[in-house]
């Protein structure tokens, strides 16, 4: 017998919900409805709130430290020149910062609640379109991808990034459940905007939640006119900031090389930071289109007024609109990478992993449905019990970097050593990426600030990520009896790290009276001879 759409609402539908119960099982669905979200968010928070401050700042952190802790007035000069599209992201943490302070977890938390956050919507999504064990289950292997706890510590815009587009995603079901509601659109409308701001790439997003939205409006067209001008609405906000990015992006990216087609066969493993797990969630995402595809029911699914992705002729729509909000930004991004600036960066499309994780939760629990909660939870066990060993190595010290450098250590060796009077020289030549003076100023103490021999003018003053030293090194030496010497390696004389005109004034004047090596920085004395 054919199954019609108006069937009686599931158990945890907004339907259902207002249908009197007896007090006792209302409360039982309703804790099991709150379940379904809260433990991937308590999971989640948990990973990302563990150790989180370990790990040492890296290059990339410490920029954000750096423009954070300008005034206002710095920051907006600053992104007018360099870092526009990142402007948002730094806004937010500056008035954050304001508040909770610039410590390594303060700078790291935003990160850790907007993961926590997305676990809990991921959680959302799967339940409205797969039902809720497929929502808890998308929910908590979301969580515990050992990735999501890496960009949990990250002080940057990714995790942020991550959340919007997943709260996108979350409320365009909603606009679609209820195509007449304007608020819900411009919620959705504001949600596109602050992606955008956050990082203009994952606006690549639309394209995934075009297709979700062309399926919906087979059957009712004035759907297709409201998300487009909501859309529109977003990216018009965000507009003026995408014209000045593009402007910046030869400086900002040009060291992300043109991908070829082998990249696009490495990018999930690159995308989880494991093959292990990359391969684990794409064949669960590839079952859940052979459970699915007959339109099998899905108990609890969330269904709309209407026929919507969650309903369950939706099925299939369901799936195409999840799988396009998997594969399609990845594929626009490598193919628009062909031109004058190559976009396609892993980190860049983090925001796709919401996506994955709610297709390998609907093929879990699909393939679980004879023995649901026994299944689901012997793969989830065994996914914390394999990722065990990178979940203890991204909260390692030196996890964030390619090749770690102890700022911590550098500075730690001043602190112990210092005198009144004392000054410092960072190596800014050739490795001025490393960003040794930024990194060393981040750990020293607030009232420690030596005098920095070399410098010109500060990044902050210039409007710049990068600050200017003084063309001539003799000159700027002002006497000082002791001088610190902060270099990347661990070469026998740490002055040959220095640019020539540098270390020959230095060597003029001064000798090296003890040198400390650590890993990835040497830091010596340098005591005057004259």
């Amino acid at each position: 017998m054919a199954t019609s759409s108006s069937t009686l609402p599931a158990a945890d539908s907004p339907a259902a919900d207002r249908t009197p119960r007896p007090g006792g099982r209302h409360d039982a669905a309703r804790g099991r409805r709150h379940g379904v979200w809260l433990w991937p968010t308590l999971v989640s928070l948990v990973l990302s709130l563990y150790a989180i401050g370990r790990p040492v700042l890296w290059q990339d952190e410490l920029n954000t430290w750096d423009m954070v802790t300008r005034s206002t007035a710095q920051l907006f000069d600053t992104v007018q020149r360099v870092d526009a599209v990142l402007g948002g992201y730094y806004l937010l943490l500056h008035g954050w910062t304001a508040v909770f302070g610039d410590s390594a977890t303060a700078l790291r938390l935003p990160s850790a609640l907007a993961m926590a956050g997305t676990a809990g919507c991921t959680a959302l999504i799967g339940r409205r379109l797969f039902g809720a064990r497929a929502g808890l289950a998308a929910g908590l292997l979301f969580a515990l991808a050992p990735v999501v706890t890496r960009y949990a510590h990250e002080a940057r815009p990714y995790a942020l990034v991550v959340l919007a587009v997943t709260a996108s995603t979350l409320l365009l079901l909603r606009a679609l459940d209820r195509p007449e509601s304007r608020w819900r659109w411009a919620a959705y409308g504001l949600c596109v905007a602050a992606v955008g701001l956050l990082h203009m790439v994952a606006l690549t997003v639309l394209a995934g939640q075009l297709v979700a939205v062309a399926w919906r409006a087979r059957e009712e067209r004035r759907i297709a006119l409201r998300f487009g001008l909501a859309a529109l609405a977003g990216v018009a906000v965000v507009a003026p900031v995408a014209l000045l990015g593009r402007a910046q992006a030869g400086r900002q990216i040009s060291w992300i090389p043109r991908p070829d087609v082998w990249s696009l066969v490495t990018f999930l493993p690159q995308l989880y930071a494991s093959a292990l797990v990359a391969g684990a969630v794409t064949t669960l995402a590839v079952l859940a289109w052979g459970e699915r595809r007959a339109g099998s029911p899905r108990p609890g699914a969330v269904s709309g007024p209407g026929p919507g992705l969650g309903s369950r002729p939706g099925a299939r729509g369901g799936l195409l609109g999840v799988s396009a909000l998997a594969v399609l930004p990845p594929l626009l991004l490598w193919a628009v990478s062909h031109g004058d600036v190559s976009y396609f960066y892993f980190r860049y499309l983090l925001f796709t992993l919401p996506a994955w994780a709610v297709l390998a939760g609907a093929g879990l629990a699909g393939i679980a449905r004879p023995k649901a909660r026994g299944v689901v939870a012997a793969v989830l066990v065994a996914l914390v019990v394999l990722t065990l060993q990178d979940q203890q190595a991204v909260r390692r010290p030196y996890a964030h970097f390619w090749h770690g450098i102890d700022f911590e250590g550098a500075a730690r060796t001043i602190e112990t050593y210092h005198r009144p009077g004392d000054a410092v020289v960072f190596d800014r030549g050739d490795d001025y990426w490393r960003m040794l003076d930024v990194g060393v100023r981040f750990y020293l103490r607030d009232e420690l600030r030596p005098r920095d021999v070399f410098l010109a003018t500060a990044a902050a003053d210039r409007a710049d990520l990068w600050s200017t030293e003084c063309p001539d090194p003799a000159a700027c030496l002002r006497g000082e009896q002791r001088i610190w010497l902060v270099v990347p390696g661990d070469a026998a004389d740490p002055l040959d790290a220095l640019p020539a005109e540098q270390a020959r004034a230095l060597r003029a004047r001064y000798t090296a009276t003890g040198t400390e090596r650590l890993t990835g920085v040497t830091v010596a004395l340098l005591v005057r001879t004259g």
